[in-house]
């Protein structure tokens, strides 16, 4: 029998063939069957013998964060995909910090938006109060996205791999045909993919990333109801990067990952041009429209798409290392 995995988020409003962990109140569990073949070097309960309370430490961590800084669900679902969709990836190398020899994954346009990398620090320090250099950055950070039945034993990497972001992971104004090829590349579908585009459904966009949709002149595909709430939120042609300025990417229900993202793109609403071409594109529309009539279909591709994405080619055995400190390879200590 293939083995149940799981994907969870505190955002998730209401499930199908939930499993709720009593100890979580704010993490809901997504189950899914997975067909394919056990990753090798992965496996369930991986620290069972050499930190067994290293998965419940996490979790409480998660849930502590989580009550204090209710955006860290959404930022790390995003560290997820940036840090697993490189090839030789899950291997916690978007977490490392520039050197003089080394450019890091955080300082790439790629990367641009990404936060709350001290939070993993917080968890890593808890973990290892516990068990001094067993548990890899690399598990903690698919176990803060992913809560619940989730297989582990991957490696950190020793090096960033900030070459090849631009080669792998698709930007969002690039062609649908470039954004499908990126994904098949790591083995997820054209579902797969209309599911993962689907976390635009909580968090936000930076202005910096969609004023090229308002000026000089509007976009006439987005929805003109939609387009005085986007200029009020980004009032200026070239905003500064380091200002806080942003659109939530659903106005409806932010804080909450649903199927709400693919009624608002269907609405011309998408911020987004990767937005509007998923709603659009005759290859993804026909799935678009199905998740946004049917919330329980989008939650199981959801979970399918990104359990394959988090067991895409990690380093395992004896690969790479366990750092003691997340962001600095253990040479540098």
């Amino acid at each position: 029998m293939a083995p149940t995995l799981s994907v969870a988020l505190p955002l998730f409003k209401s499930l199908p063939r939930v499993t709720q962990i009593k100890s979580l109140p704010t993490s809901l569990i997504i189950c899914a069957e997975n067909n394919e073949e056990k990753t090798v070097g992965l496996m369930m309960n991986y620290y069972k013998d050499t930190c067994p309370q290293a998965e419940d430490i996490i979790r409480e961590q998660v849930k502590l964060l989580y009550k204090r800084h209710k955006n860290t669900a959404f930022s790390w679902l995003r560290n997820l995909f940036h840090d697993c969709g490189v090839q030789k990836s899950c291997d916690a190398s978007l977490l490392l910090d520039s050197t003089r020899r080394m450019m890091s994954e955080k300082e790439m346009d790629r990367s641009f938006g990404l936060r709350n990398f001290r939070y993993l620090e917080n968890i890593k320090e808890a973990v290892e109060r516990e068990c001094p250099g067993v548990v890899s950055c690399a598990d903690i950070l698919v176990l803060s996205a992913r809560d619940g039945i989730v297989e582990t034993g991957r490696r950190d990497g020793r090096r960033s791999r900030a070459e090849m972001l631009e080669q792998y992971l698709p930007d969002h104004n690039e062609s649908m045909s470039v954004v499908l090829d990126r994904f098949k590349a790591i083995g997820v579908d054209t579902k797969g993919l209309v599911a993962l585009l689907g976390a635009h459904s909580v968090g936000r966009t930076h202005c910096v990333k969609l004023v090229h949709r308002l000026y000089p002149d509007v976009d006439p595909v987005l929805n003109p109801d939609h387009v005085p709430h986007m200029l009020k939120k980004c009032p200026d042609p070239i905003p500064d990067p380091k200002a806080v300025q942003y659109v939530r990417n659903d106005r409806g229900t932010p804080m909450v990952l649903d199927n709400n993202y693919y009624r608002n793109i269907l609405d011309n609403k998408g911020l987004l041009i990767v937005d509007h071409q998923l709603a659009t594109d005759k290859r993804t529309r026909p799935y678009v429209i199905k998740m946004a009539k049917d919330q329980n279909y989008f939650f199981k591709e959801f979970s399918r798409a990104i359990t394959i994405l988090s067991e895409n080619n990690p380093l395992t055995g004896t690969q790479g290392e366990i750092r003691r400190q997340c962001n600095l390879v253990n040479k540098m200590h």
